[in-house]
């Protein structure tokens, strides 16, 4: 299973905006950050903000910012409003032509395995990706995106 680009990059603009608390962001500024295109990084965001996990100020002096408290945005139910599919194999899927699907155990046994993994995403929130938060900003410092430390924690 290998997740899309979109999902990874939705994580990472949470993770960029979590670490940011309250402050505004830019588009220019996260896509610059994780060198990401400025046109995925503009996509992501609408999409996230039509869901209600960001806030988007317009005008001379606005941004992005998170719309809950990292505590409050589930992991596994990012993943599913930004993974297209989650049909592992073709028999998930409603065109399905595969001729032994009848009879085949290995569906039920994915199935098993994908409802597992949901899971274990559905047991994390933002705020426990952002844990290592101290290494986190040091690492986006040395990319200009985090000026001060002030945050001692972790």
């Amino acid at each position: 299973m290998k997740l899309t680009n979109y999902s990874d990059y939705a994580l990472r603009i949470l993770i960029y905006l979590g670490l940011k608390r309250e402050k505004l962001s830019t588009i220019t500024e996260i896509s610059d950050c994780y060198r990401i295109s400025r046109n995925h990084v503009v996509k992501i965001v609408h999409h996230l903000g039509q869901l209600g996990y960001l806030e988007t100020l317009r005008g001379k002096h606005g941004g992005i910012r998170l719309a809950r408290a990292p505590e409050m945005i589930n992991i596994g139910e990012v993943m599913r409003h930004t993974e297209t599919s989650m049909d592992l194999v073709e028999c998930f899927s409603d065109q399905n032509a595969c001729i032994i699907c009848d009879s085949c155990v290995l569906r039920s046994i994915i199935a098993e395995a994908l409802a597992a993994f949901m899971t274990v995403l559905d047991s994390y929130t933002l705020a426990d990706l952002m844990v290592p938060k101290r290494q986190l900003k040091k690492q986006l410092q040395v990319m200009g995106m985090f000026d001060n430390l002030t945050d001692q924690s972790n």
